[in-house]
């Protein structure tokens, strides 16, 4: 392992000019619209229709960030605090929206589908043939981004050297916003889907688009689709989700990749599985950052990033030795106790490293811990003698679960979970007498018996406090009706036992001395996963085949000689004023009259700001309400609803959709309604009224 100081960046090496605005041409005819960044010294383009100034004579590698998020104003404060700093440090950095997004022409019909992809080739060649570019292209990206880099290496566009991808998923189905462990995501389907059909609506800018740009817009409002119906038309993993999922081949990835995540991000369990999964050079780097740029994340510590990544382009992409592969493959925070709560400026722990993934001799050093029903449960080195412990959920248990992916709200981290735990099945071990770290995916095994055919749960390990709070380490999702593949569902028999396994979400976690284990157990867990119809009682044998596996890993003096990061950066960016905004926060209600209970959820979607030298000033919101009674399943429901506006000399115009979702014994019932204004006044309105059968349960 590398000690002493990382390499310090490279100082800013030129002045940066800036592309506002070219078009990259697609094979059919359709033009897709990038910004671009490049050191003031790289050549002049000859080509693209674009305005620029300047220009130089030398040629520089490229990296692309391909996304639907809008990169002439809603992101443009996010994408000019990140790119030009590679600009300066002899990178021509484009940021493309995708086909029917942003200002780029043409119609986008879901999520990574094989004309993106196709896309995505395209402007990687177009890129390296500039006059510009030397050639060499990265391709780069968090979240969606993260994902389509993924995808659009395997299919190994020539030009493409190397990608960075960030909290992204190489399972569509399995580790992503719709199903989980083959159950339905009620805290993110809706309010994603619905998310997407407001900024899918949105124009492109008057200004790119020129004088016909409200008849792409209507084109646009009329022909994109509702990307839900084919979330919810797929409720299990067929070919659908394969399409796009690298984990069917990771061999068809062949060039370099670094994959980087958080463990309060919803997609981490990516990471080990790309760095077991794929031949070629790669690392992973996880730390307690949530969905977001590690140089600019919540919980830190914050880190370097950007110096980070340079390091990782000046290798594959300038042939530059910066001893980045010869540092461990893996890096990861290993967490230690923090007192539970809905929001975390800070996680303590320290950095620790793996040269390879999986660990050499992990199998070895697991640790298995046995649930017994001695006293109100336990969790033991001895097997029980097979005892039933019998569970039926509550149909309020999960209210406090926080977010599937946190981004940084208050609310998006579970608080102290004692209530949770006493309306679940608890196995609690006896204080420990020496630290115990663990590192991978815990295991859990469990013999149990539904008195319903469908039935799904929750398993949560716990870090429980000598003074008795009780902080979640990690934990998942299963669909028992999956316990054969998600590509099938299979019922459960009544009254007959069946053996499951559940890998939880991958962690790296410091148990301290004195501090007992606890496992929790649990048939319901709203909202992150829609209830099975009828109210579920589960018994669970406490022998042999139920037990929880730890990946222990000890502590190891080398870690302390890991080279350090750089402190974080904060580029200055472009002039935005902030005009107002609200704390994304999460709400609790209960109503004891009817024994409801619901999750008020109010995302500030970027808030009220204005970009000073565009002239462009946006807003957004999003109120999501996940309401559920007491002993009714059937009365689950989730409504949302989103707005966007932008307001320009050129254009006023302002986007509202609503959703909400229900499900009945045999369907799930969902309207949507969109809304579009230009001046206040409506330009288009169409409702959808959806009902999907429950196939995958």
């Amino acid at each position: 392992m590398t000690a002493g100081p990382r390499p310090a960046p490279a100082p800013a090496l030129a002045p940066v000019r800036t592309i506002e605005h070219t078009w990259i041409p697609m094979p059919d005819g359709t033009r897709l619209a990038a910004r671009i960044w490049l050191p003031e010294d790289a050549q002049a383009a000859s080509s693209g229709g674009g305005r620029e100034a300047g220009g130089g004579t030398s040629r520089v590698p490229a990296i692309l960030d391909f996304l639907p998020y809008r990169q002439g104003d809603l992101m443009a404060a996010r994408d000019a605090a990140l790119y030009p700093w590679f600009a300066g440090r002899g990178y021509a950095c484009a940021r493309v929206d995708l086909r029917g997004t942003g200002n780029s022409e043409g119609i986008i019909h879901d999520e990574y589908t094989p004309q993106e992809l196709r896309d995505g080739c395209d402007v990687i060649a177009w890129l390296a043939a500039q006059p510009w570019c030397d050639g060499n292209v990265g391709m780069t990206g968090i979240s969606w981004g993260g994902f389509n880099s993924l995808q659009v290496a395997a299919l190994r566009p020539p030009a493409l050297r190397a990608i960075l991808t960030l909290c992204a998923s190489d399972d569509r189905y399995a580790d992503d916003v719709h199903y989980r462990g083959g159950c339905l995501l009620a805290v993110d389907m809706l309010q994603w889907a619905v998310s997407m059909l407001v900024w899918n609506a949105l124009p492109p800018d008057p200004a790119v688009a020129g004088a016909g740009w409200r008849e792409r817009w209507l084109e646009r409002l009329t022909l994109t689709p509702a990307f839900l119906e084919p979330w919810m038309s797929h409720q299990l993993r067929d070919d659908y989700w394969r399409h796009g999922s690298v984990r069917e081949d990771y061999s068809a990835i062949e060039v370099p990749v670094y994959a980087v995540g958080g463990w309060s991000d919803g997609y981490t369990d990516a990471i080990p599985r790309l760095l077991a999964g794929l031949a070629g050079p790669r690392k992973g780097l996880i730390g307690p950052w949530s969905h977001a740029f590690p140089n600019h994340s919540v919980p830190g510590p914050e880190i370097g990033f950007l110096g980070e990544a340079l390091r990782w382009w000046d290798h594959w992409l300038k042939g530059i030795d910066t001893g980045i592969m010869d540092e461990p493959m893996l890096r990861a925070w290993m967490q230690e106790y923090t007192p539970p709560a809905p929001h975390h400026q800070h996680w303590p722990g320290r950095w620790v490293a793996e040269p390879c993934w999986p660990p050499a001799g992990a199998t070895a050093r697991a640790r298995r811990l046995y649930l017994r029903a001695d006293g109100d449960g336990a969790l033991s080195g001895r097997p029980g003698a097979g005892e039933q412990r019998t569970h039926r959920g509550e149909q309020a248990a999960g209210l406090d679960a926080g977010a599937l992916t946190a981004d940084g709200g208050f609310g998006d981290w579970p608080g102290d979970q004692r209530g949770e735990d006493g309306r679940s099945l608890s196995f609690t071990s006896p204080p420990l007498e020496e630290p115990v770290e663990i590192l991978g995916n815990p295991r859990v095994r469990l013999s149990v018996t539904s008195d319903r055919p469908g039935a799904s749960i929750v398993a949560r390990l716990c870090d429980v406090a000598p003074t008795g709070e009780s902080l979640v380490v990690t934990r998942d999702l299963f669909n028992l009706t999956h316990r054969e593949g998600h590509d099938r569902a299979v019922p459960l028999v009544p009254g007959e036992p069946a053996v499951i396994e559940l890998p939880l979400k991958v962690i790296a976690h410091r148990f301290d001395a004195g501090h007992r284990i606890r496992l929790s157990v649990s048939t319901t867990y709203w909202p992150w996963m829609w209830p099975h119809p009828d109210p579920v009682t589960l018994s669970m044998s406490c022998g042999p085949d139920s037990f929880l596996e730890l990946p222990v890993r000890k502590p190891r003096s080398e870690d302390a000689d890991l080279a350090p990061f750089g402190p974080p950066e904060r580029p200055a960016g472009i002039a935005v004023d902030v005009l107002s905004r609200r704390p994304t926060q999460r709400t609790i209600r209960h109503n004891l009259a009817d024994g409801s209970a619901e999750v008020i959820f109010d995302w500030d979607v970027g808030g009220n700001f204005r970009l000073a030298d565009a002239g462009i000033e946006a807003d957004g919101s999003n109120l999501t309400t996940y309401r559920i009674a007491a002993g009714q399943p059937l009365s689950a429901e989730v409504r949302t609803e989103q707005s966007a506006s932008l307001r320009s000399e050129r254009h006023n115009v302002a986007v509202r959709a609503t959703g909400h979702m229900t499900a009945g014994p045999a369907a799930f019932l969902v309207t949507l309604d969109l809304d579009a204004r230009e001046n206040g006044h409506r330009v288009y309105a169409r409702q959808w009224r959806l009902e999907f059968p429950r196939n995958g349960t």
